[in-house]
């Protein structure tokens, strides 16, 4: 495929610091995304936003703590752990007991990096001891989906509204 001749594709790519084209066999191609003029990441340019630390809260209601935990499943940040723990949260929260919901908050707050998370849920890492206990082993259980269901997005919010089972 020819680059069509009214767009000065050369002109564009030797403007300096314009690093998203580059001729591929004789042609022009453009590039989706900047990744900087180095080829390796420093990291030096990250800024890293101190999170507060965790705490539990012991005098919040049950229902309040479940409707809580069920909004901070579903909006994660990645959509890997919104998917992963909206559903969890949906076949579990409403049947765990106080101490079970403790340790879920705890599981879903106190890491800084949701990719923890997912990866202790999905064996890909190990989980660490302190996150080791009946909760984590239900989230693990619940990612195998072992019933081979389509989990392709959150669930509606209609559940809500229906009669427990």
């Amino acid at each position: 495929m020819m680059v069509a001749s009214y767009f000065p594709f050369n002109r564009l790519c030797s403007l300096s610091g314009w690093a998203l084209c580059r001729p591929v066999s004789g042609h022009v191609s453009v590039q989706r995304g900047y990744r900087g003029d180095s080829p390796t990441d420093s990291g030096k340019d990250v800024l890293e936003i101190p999170l507060p630390p965790w705490q539990e809260r012991p005098d919040e209601p049950l229902e309040t703590k479940r409707a809580r935990l069920l909004y901070e499943s579903r909006k994660r940040g990645m959509l890997e752990n919104c998917i992963l723990l909206s559903l969890f949260a949906k076949e579990n929260l409403s049947r765990m007991s106080e101490r079970q919901l403790n340790l879920y908050d705890r599981l879903i707050n106190e890491p800084s990096n949701d990719w923890d998370i997912y990866y202790w849920a999905t064996e890909a890492k190990p989980t660490p001891a302190v996150f080791e206990n009946d909760v984590m082993a239900m989230l693990r259980e619940f990612a195998k989906n072992k019933n081979r269901e389509q989990r392709l997005r959150q669930p509606d919010l209609e559940y809500l509204f229906e009669s427990p089972r």
